[in-house]
C-alpha cells in the first residue's frame, strides 16, 4: 500500500472520529451515571421532606396510653421507613431532579 497524503488525511480523519465517538460515549457514560447520582440524591431529599412532614403531623403521643421505654424509637423508625416507601410517589424528586438537570445545562 502506497502512503500518500490522500490517504495519511483519511487515516487520520478516521483516528480523530475515533477519539470523538470515544469521547462521546465516555460522557454519555459519564452523564448516565451523573444523572443517576443525582437521582439518587432527589429521592434522598424527598424522603427527609416526607419525613419532616411525618414528624409534624404524625405526633404519637396520645395521653390515654402511658410512654413505653422503646416507643419513641419504634415511632421514629416506622415514619424513616414510611417516608423512604412513599417517596418517589408525590413528584417531588422528579420536579426537582428536571430542575437541577436543567440548570447543570444552563451551567455548561
Amino acid at each position: 500500500m502506497k502512503i500518500d497524503s490522500t490517504n495519511a488525511m483519511t487515516s487520520l480523519a478516521h483516528a480523530k472520529e475515533s477519539s470523538l465517538v470515544q469521547e462521546l460515549k465516555n460522557k454519555a457514560n459519564k452523564n448516565d451515571d451523573s444523572d443517576a447520582a443525582l437521582k439518587e440524591q432527589t429521592d434522598k431529599f424527598e424522603a427527609l421532606f416526607i419525613k419532616t412532614l411525618l414528624d409534624t403531623s404524625l405526633n404519637m403521643d396520645n395521653p390515654l396510653y402511658p410512654k413505653q421505654p422503646g416507643s419513641d424509637i419504634y415511632n421514629a423508625m416506622y415514619k424513616e421507613q414510611l417516608a423512604e416507601s412513599l417517596s418517589g410517589n408525590f413528584g417531588y424528586s422528579e420536579l426537582l431532579f428536571q430542575y437541577l438537570k436543567d440548570q447543570q445545562k444552563l451551567k455548561s
